[in-house]
């Protein structure tokens, strides 16, 4: 189904299991199929939404993308469709996906996201809401990005990353608070300073995780950002990056063992 006040340019294919929302823009060249875009959203020339996933496992079951409103997608991005009977690749509401960066199978992009020129994240990968991955990043499969993270470019990450932080390297560890993020999107000086405390405590070497989100519940003003951090880590399955080189190949050979 294609709406009527759709722009679609001649040489844009358009293939099977195609939804295109209102005033939605389709630039030459643009390749779609078992996908669904959402109302607003300019796909630029030589964008491939809904192609097959990148996944041995996949064995041409019924799949697709789904696109939000308003987003912005740009030249040459890859956003595979997911693997597994009835799944879904996801990308949420005014996200900016810049030129030849790639969105895996079975992955979920929350509102607002933007993904710089050439980022790359691998399948089952979540993203936050106001999350930014800097250009040439790459991003390990079945990790999550906590919101409102900024991540330095050429970054790369086989664990989570702690949300409202900003991090980077390799692997891509946490050097503060994304204080500029967290003021442009409103957030309170009051907030911003507990969630400081937070992450100070995580990254602190003298304690470890589970000590640290304890002193985190004893001694941090709560609010539901500090609360959300301390869930984020709790319910962490590859675990958080935190602290220096050292410390992460240590716990990803465990994890990996």
């Amino acid at each position: 189904m294609i709406d009527k006040t759709a722009q679609i340019a001649p040489t844009a294919y358009i293939g099977e299991n195609v939804t295109i929302g209102k005033d939605v823009k389709i630039m030459h060249c643009a390749y779609l199929e078992h996908c669904e875009i959402g109302a607003g959203t300019v796909i630029y020339p030589f964008a491939s939404i809904g192609s097959a996933p990148q996944d041995l496992g996949y064995k041409g079951e019924v799949t697709k993308v789904i696109i939000g409103e308003n987003c912005q997608i740009r030249e040459y991005v890859t956003v595979n469709r997911a693997s597994g009977e009835g799944e879904v690749t996801k990308v949420g509401d005014r996200c900016l996906l810049m030129a030849y960066s790639h969105v895996a199978h079975n992955c979920v992009l929350e509102d607002e996201v933007i993904m710089a020129n050439v980022a790359t994240i691998g399948g089952h990968v979540w993203i936050g809401k106001g999350a930014f991955l800097g250009g040439l990043s790459v991003f390990h499969q079945n990790i999550r990005i906590g919101e409102m993270a900024i991540i330095s470019g050429a970054s790369a990450a086989r664990m989570d990353i702690l949300p409202y932080a900003k991090s980077e390297g390799a692997p891509c560890v946490p050097i503060g608070l994304n204080a500029i993020g967290l003021k442009r999107r409103g957030i309170i000086a009051q907030d911003r300073e507990a969630i400081n405390q937070a992450i100070r405590l995580l990254k602190s070497e003298n304690l470890n995780t589970t000590q640290a989100v304890a002193e985190i519940e004893k001694t941090v003003k709560m609010n539901d950002y500090v609360r959300n951090i301390i869930e984020f880590v709790k319910t962490s399955k590859r675990g958080v990056t935190l602290k220096s080189n050292k410390n992460f190949r240590q716990i990803t050979e465990e994890n990996d063992g």
